[in-house]
């Protein structure tokens, strides 16, 4: 880009690229409706006004003109697509930008699996920040494929785009001064360090704070969310596949705290991503339940960019990169063009790109499984009440209940009755032969069983089921899938997604792994299962740093006392 022609551009001296003529241009930074030209030249906005001079003009008639959605965190991984498709999927909906961490992919491949995805992103229209994942593995309480320590993560701050250190699940390393821990937040010194802490309140939550963790996305409830914006944390307001927490902290946006305040999604599946949206189904969310237009656009965009330093997006505005979207109903959503660097990617829900891409075979053979038995997932029966991880319907928290186990010879079983399932956890990447085993309330199923290879975050296998048979049968597909969902019944499989990119991405089409997910979950409701996205669901766990009860391949973890039981 000419600093020299774009400034000529801006005086009106020499004709811009493009002309974005009579629009309503919404202004983030003062919340207003402008009627004007934008003249854009260099893939930059050059200016704002009566322009006329240009060597292309668009006529939007009165339409609106605003920046690029920010997606604040997303775990792009979660989407099950190559960042090729997964682009095609988000942008045509508005999405400019996302900020995303990779440590799914981390926890399998460590670095390279961090270099892969970042090479794959970069010819895409779609502007990718990363935050380098601060804990890989999230805890000592499980087994995954890599380890980053501030080594790594030295090598990896040097990156283009690395912008920050990706949320910091470790809150008791933090509390605790772990010196591995201290290293990392040192050397990200002066950047953004994202924060997860779900309930961390009082001086706990002081404590996380002095380290200069500056962001949180786990509240799910309003007192908590209220406290971390009085603590001068940043409210990432996540509504997710699994994880919807939009209802209940919308009411603290107000006058005074939305510039704290912005929109993310976390994970979100490729269905939803397809049907409803991303960051964008959660701006019409809340706009639907009250809030202003303008300001739903302000915790999507310019909010999103001054937390994370990044200087020239988020608005429209001289200077401004020219990622733009036109809206034809500002209260809908309702996207009809989207620019990206000046140029037209997507019109009317379509993307107008493609991009060609490769795999990588160190990256789509990861799986390493120590040869087991089904003897292997017995579990004796103990007098004592059983602890049970019970899901929390729209929430990715979970509750620990104690119930009396089923027993039949000497060993725990399924209850359908109860709807109480074995779940199971196998190690993955370096056969240790380690399986956790345990209990799980809430997917209804009647029979059969359910599996998948994305496990947050070491990614191992999980699986929830009714009989250790179909238990089996499915962890043996995804071991020969390379990695993958799967849903059996009578022992033998219903039905099948590969995921072979790490055993968490797919080398389909959007609309394919769409449509295998949906048939996935058709045949898993067909067995009883009540829960919209049982997978989704299922993902998280194994994740011990979401309160209260976990399954990871190491045994049934308690996190609020961060501990195997």
């Amino acid at each position: 880009m000419s600093l020299e022609k774009l400034i000529a551009v801006a005086r009106g001296e020499i004709p811009a690229d493009l002309l974005l003529a009579n629009a309503k241009v919404v202004n983030t930074f003062t919340a207003e409706i402008e009627d004007a030209n934008v003249a854009i030249h260099q893939g930059y906005v050059a200016g704002i006004g009566d322009y006329e001079q240009a060597r292309q003009v668009v006529d939007l008639e009165g339409r609106y003109l605003a920046p690029g959605l920010i997606d604040g965190h997303v775990h792009i991984e979660s989407s099950l697509l190559h960042p090729a498709e997964y682009a095609r999927a988000v942008v045509p909906r508005g999405v400019s930008a996302v900020v995303t961490d990779l440590h799914e992919i981390a926890n399998v491949s460590g670095l390279k699996g961090i270099r892969y995805l970042m090479d794959c992103a970069r010819p895409l229209p779609l502007d990718f920040y990363f935050m380098a994942p601060s804990c890989v593995p999230a805890t000592h309480l499980e087994t995954s494929g890599a380890e980053l320590g501030a080594k790594e993560l030295r090598t990896a701050m040097r990156w283009r785009n690395i912008i920050g250190l990706g949320e910091l699940m470790n809150f008791p390393g933090v509390l605790n001064r772990d010196q591995e821990v201290m290293k990392k937040i040192r050397l990200f010194e002066g950047k953004p360090l994202d924060g997860h802490a779900p309930g961390l309140s009082g001086k706990d939550l002081n404590a996380y704070l002095t380290a200069g963790i500056s962001s949180d996305h786990e509240s799910t409830a309003l007192n908590e969310g209220r406290e971390k914006l009085r603590r001068g944390m940043y409210l990432m307001i996540r509504e997710g596949s699994s994880e919807k927490n939009l209802d209940e902290l919308l009411p603290l946006v107000n006058d005074k705290t939305y510039k704290r305040c912005f929109f993310v999604v976390d994970d979100r599946t490729c269905s939803d991503l397809l049907r409803e949206g991303d960051i964008d189904a959660v701006v019409r969310k809340a706009i639907s339940k009250g809030l202003d237009p303008i300001r739903a656009l302000q915790m999507a965009t310019i909010n999103t960019a001054e937390y994370f330093r990044l200087h020239q997006v988020g608005a429209v505005a001289p200077g401004y990169v020219a990622n733009l979207l036109v809206i034809n109903d500002l209260w809908k959503l309702s996207v009809d063009m989207v620019f990206h660097q000046g140029k037209l990617v997507a019109r009317n829900g379509e993307a107008l790109f493609s991009t060609p891409w490769r795999t990588n075979p160190e990256i789509t053979h990861t799986f390493n499984i120590k040869p087991f038995t089904i003897e292997a997932l017995k579990m004796p029966a103990t007098k004592k009440p059983f602890p049970v991880i019970e899901i929390v319907p729209g929430q990715i928290i979970t509750r620990r209940i104690d119930a009396k186990a089923k027993t039949e010879e000497g060993f725990i079983v399924p209850d359908t009755e109860q709807d109480i399932l074995k779940l199971a956890v196998v190690e993955r990447h370096k056969a240790s032969g380690n399986i956790g085993l345990g209990l799980v309330k809430g997917f209804g199923l009647k029979r059969g069983a359910i599996g998948s290879s994305i496990a947050h975050d070491s990614h191992n296998i999980v699986v929830a089921g009714t009989s250790d048979q179909d238990i089996f049968t499915v962890i043996k597909e995804i071991e020969r899938l390379q990695g993958g969902l799967a849903v059996a019944a009578g022992g033998q499989i219903q039905g099948s997604l590969a995921l072979p990119i790490a055993g968490l991405l797919s080398e389909e089409p959007l609309e394919a792994v769409v449509a295998k997910l949906e048939e996935l979950q058709r045949l898993a409701s067909t067995l009883g299962c009540a829960l919209p996205s049982p997978f989704a669901t299922l993902s998280f766990l194994a994740l011990p740093v979401i309160p209260e009860l976990r399954l990871t391949d190491k045994g049934l973890v308690d996190v609020g006392e961060f501990r195997l039981l």
